[in-house]
């Protein structure tokens, strides 16, 4: 079994349903949801005109190798409709690996830990929540600590629903 830590998002439609929904074919489809954060409102990144998005992390305990995770959060996206229509744009639900233990892996597929983590309080500031004590381990420091040194100057809002 494996502890994987992912990212939800989501600036479409009833967001916080979306987020809801995603967790449960998370739990039906990939392991244990061991944790979750708070969801937070968050200004989108990298394409900024459009609407804000929600933002949670989870812990998943996981019986599946990395690579068949992600086809697998795949598949939960494609069911629950993924809309996404440029690189960084609107989308209704977004789920990305940014753990799995102390797992590095560096495929044309799939990069752990996120490589862009280290660079977005979105991520950041939810995963703190429910693993700020997690040690990186390209970094060799903590979640907070990586939170500590991002230049990052998006903010991120505790979700009021």
């Amino acid at each position: 079994m494996s502890d994987y830590y992912l990212l939800l998002g989501s600036n479409m439609g009833d967001r916080e349903k979306n987020l809801r929904t995603a967790i449960q074919h998370i739990a039906n489809k990939l392991g244990k949801v061991i944790a979750e954060s708070s969801m937070y409102e968050t200004e989108p990144w990298g394409k900024e005109d459009q609407a804000p998005f929600l933002n949670m992390a989870i812990q998943v305990e996981s019986a599946f190798e990395p690579l068949v995770l992600l086809d697998k959060i795949l598949q939960i996206q494609q069911e629950m409709g993924k809309s996404q229509t440029e690189h960084w744009g609107p989308r209704n639900i977004d789920i990305d690996i940014l753990y799995c233990d102390d797992v590095v892996l560096n495929s044309e597929k799939l990069t752990i830990p996120h490589p862009r983590l280290y660079e977005r309080n979105f991520a950041l500031v939810p995963l703190i929540e429910i693993a700020g004590d997690f040690t990186d381990p390209v970094h060799q420091i903590t979640v907070d600590e990586i939170y500590d040194r991002c230049t990052d100057k998006k903010e991120v809002y505790l979700y009021e629903n």
